[in-house]
């Protein structure tokens, strides 16, 4: 069945193992990556989340990332093909359902990668927007708490529109 879906307290430990996580993504993959971010709820300082930290890396090409899966899967990330995102490469460190690490690996710049940071930085950046995301996903933790497909899927039309607001703050400025 999979560990219970828990929304933790904000934690500062998160940007720590984000960090210390990315120093070992450098030396594997060098210029590759282009950058390197933490994305996802425990990037976003106040918000409580699921103890998993995502990273985006941006590179040139996806096929960039082949001669990586080795290295990566030497570090404890497990490759995992999903058809239904093929602009996205992901791998997952810890066990099916109750990862550790999720790396997401874009074309740098990609609309993809622009839809992330637009998302995290938008949450920064917006009290209100970050106090109805935290609402938003305890109340759907209580309402699925073993079904992490249905939980992000119900997160999904609010991850949208504050996409779109963010797109439309930016093209405002």
């Amino acid at each position: 069945m999979g560990k219970p879906i828990i929304i933790e307290d904000y934690n500062p430990s998160w940007t720590v193992k984000f960090e210390e996580e990315k120093r070992h993504l450098k030396v594997i993959m060098k210029d590759k990556a282009i950058a390197i971010e933490h994305v996802g709820s425990t990037s976003v300082k106040g918000l409580g989340a699921k103890e998993i930290i995502d990273i985006m890396i941006g590179v040139e090409h996806l096929k960039d990332i082949e001669k990586f899966i080795d290295p990566l899967k030497d570090m404890g990330y497990q490759h995992i093909s999903h058809a239904q995102f093929p602009n996205r490469r992901f791998f997952r460190k810890g066990l099916w359902r109750a990862g550790t690490h999720h790396l997401h690996v874009y074309e740098y710049g990609s609309k993809e990668w622009t839809s992330n940071l637009l998302f995290r930085d938008y949450l920064r950046t917006h009290p209100l927007a970050l106090q109805e995301y935290q609402q938003l996903k305890k109340n759907l933790a209580e309402k699925h708490p073993f079904d992490r497909v249905a939980y992000t899927e119900a997160k999904a039309p609010f991850i949208t529109d504050t996409i779109k607001k963010a797109e439309n703050d930016k093209n405002n400025l």
